[in-house]
């Protein structure tokens, strides 16, 4: 095999994961303390190098499944970091993603053995390195396409109630809304269907629960905003 590029510096690709669940009423990220130099103990992303045989969306499938066993996740790519010296380790240049993930549907074993903790997003300790900026522009992008696509739903389960979907969307655009307005819109949009369950669990009364139909929305391609 030829090697057209010898002359020149060779030097690391890796991905960073910023994984967004939601828990209680908030934001959740899980974050891990690396068992690993440089900066061992510490609080980071989920990473990993790309290998020679992947490309970089699959690194990042691959580094989340190791983490979470979990497959065909909704993930986005949301930048490039490569600063110089970012990583004190070697010249690493770095390819950000988000994913967003049912909290409850993760391989909790797995997390554990990585030493990952769900945090939320208002708690998060000192990251190493960049990460911190990773999951600030993470936060903005999702939180913008969350406005005018239905990603949110990743985030819940198959079944909801509407208090949970609006805890939900409080927690991505970081203020209130009202109640009213709200449900309007979910009356409004037939993808977001009522079934015959109730939630006795989280509410005495036994609040109706829904379900996002992607297959209906795809096929009437309505405008999405809540």
């Amino acid at each position: 095999m030829v090697k057209y590029y010898s002359a020149e510096t060779k030097l690391y690709v890796s991905v960073d994961c910023v994984i967004f669940g939601f828990h209680q009423d908030a934001l959740n990220l899980l974050l891990l303390q690396r068992k690993m130099e440089p900066a061992r103990g510490r609080w980071s992303l989920m990473g990993g190098f790309v290998k020679a045989n992947e490309s970089v969306d699959d690194a990042a499938k691959r580094v989340l499944a190791e983490l979470t066993g979990l497959e065909n996740v909704y993930m986005e790519q949301v930048h490039t970091f490569g600063a110089v010296e970012r990583d004190p380790g070697e010249r690493v240049v770095s390819v950000v993603y988000y994913a967003l993930i049912d909290i409850d549907a993760y391989d909790k074993e797995l997390v554990r053995s990585h030493n990952a903790h769900w945090i939320k997003i208002e708690e998060i300790p000192p990251l190493i390195f960049d990460h911190e900026e990773m999951v600030a522009l993470a936060r903005e992008q999702m939180k913008q396409k969350a406005g005018r696509e239905p990603i949110g739903f990743n985030l819940l389960p198959e079944l909801f109630t509407l208090t949970r979907l609006q805890n939900l969307y409080e927690a991505i655009y970081g203020e209130a809304i009202d109640k009213r307005n709200f449900r309007k819109k979910v009356a409004e949009m037939d993808f977001i269907e009522k079934t015959d369950k109730v939630d006795k669990v989280s509410s005495k009364r036994g609040a109706s629960l829904y379900k996002f139909n992607m297959e209906a929305y795809n096929l009437r391609k309505t405008k999405f905003k809540l």
